[in-house]
């Protein structure tokens, strides 16, 4: 079955095609970071208009990469929610256009579960069961994976999600949109041990997470430099790794311990923020002592792109789920309401 999928949930258009039977076979994304880095992050309106501008020529483009036509199309798959609404709408619109047009089905399909299943599309797949950790601009969340759509949240953040703390850290440090790589790459330069930043959370049982509190130390520790002069660049640096120290050996304490609870010894990393190299790295070393394994993306298929969204529709589309004639846009989706891939699925809800 070869399946469209389609990507506008926020500031990336993502489109690829993936083969049930051949796998991925093209895909293509544009990124609208530029855009935005004039106003210090995502500006709702503008990012919708450039999804109008772009899906559909991305939509040529893949399908001449791929050797295929708009006629070859056996389903259409794009991203249903969580999102900006209006970026939302437009991919379900165009979805459903083309879906009526070519007279195939067409599925909502979640966002967060597009990123769960992202290291599927790697030579070395997961298997099931396995424990997720989701880390994104919008989502901190652990999740004990027993299938496609058998999901229990396990923990997940009570305030911050960790890449959101990435991005305001990084205005802290006059640095530009988006935050997660540019704190990440500041921190390289920066000295280990001249800040301890706090670990929130780690000090108490459980699996939730918290990174307001971090981001009120790295506020506090910022203004007191500025106000001894001592914010030259060496101590923004030094700033940026303490702060992302804090934020990976979080996530990794937090980690073992969703390992230990359960006796899951996979677990896989998505999401933007699963790029981090610091975190990879702190990942692997822990799973290694507990005698598991981590698995993740590539990192082109770390942040937002068609081809996860593709791969999720596909499977679901498989199973004989489908929207039917509405169009399906969630800005907030709890993914523990999704059902098996076994279950129907009904207007792309549960019900």
């Amino acid at each position: 079955m070869l399946i469209l999928g389609i990507e506008t949930s926020c500031d990336e258009t993502g489109v690829a095609l993936y083969d049930s039977l051949r796998g991925l076979r093209a895909h293509a994304l544009f990124s609208q970071i530029d855009m935005h880095a004039d106003y210090g992050g995502v500006v709702p309106e503008l990012a919708s208009r450039d999804h109008v501008r772009k899906l559909l020529p991305l939509c040529d483009q893949v399908l001449a990469d791929a050797g295929a036509t708009r006629a070859d199309i056996e389903g259409i798959a794009y991203t249903a929610g969580p999102g900006l609404i209006g970026a939302l709408m437009v991919g379900g619109s165009v979805a459903h256009a083309l879906g009526f047009a070519l007279g195939v089905p067409v599925l909502g399909v979640h966002h967060m579960e597009g990123h769960l299943l992202a290291p599927m599309l790697e030579p070395d797949p997961p298997a099931f069961p396995f424990i997720a950790l989701l880390v994104s601009g919008g989502h901190t969340q652990l999740v004990k994976v027993d299938g496609i759509g058998e999901y229990t949240l396990l923990g997940e953040s009570v305030d911050d999600a960790a890449g959101e703390a990435f991005d305001k850290a990084a205005k802290m440090l006059g640095l530009d949109y988006p935050g997660g790589p540019r704190v990440a790459a500041l921190a390289e330069q920066g000295t280990p041990g001249r800040y301890r930043f706090p670990r929130p959370m780690t000090d108490r049982p459980g699996l939730d997470f918290s990174f307001s509190g971090l981001k009120t130390f790295t506020l506090n520790t910022v203004t007191a430099a500025e106000k001894t002069g001592d914010l030259d660049d060496q101590t923004r640096a030094d700033i940026a790794l303490a702060f992302e120290t804090a934020v990976v050996q979080t996530l990794s304490i937090k980690c073992r311990r969703a390992i230990e609870q359960t006796g899951c010894k996979r677990l896989v990393i998505a999401g933007g923020v699963s790029a981090n190299k610091s975190l990879r790295a702190a990942l692997e070393t822990m799973t290694v002592k507990l005698s598991a394994g981590v698995f993740y993306a590539r990192h082109e298929f770390c942040t937002d792109n068609g081809a996860m969204i593709a791969y999720a529709g596909c499977q679901r589309l498989l199973a004989g789920q489908r929207d039917g004639d509405r169009i399906i846009s969630v800005p907030r989706w709890p993914m523990d309401t999704l059902p098996p891939i076994h279950q129907p699925r009904q207007n792309g809800l549960v019900d």
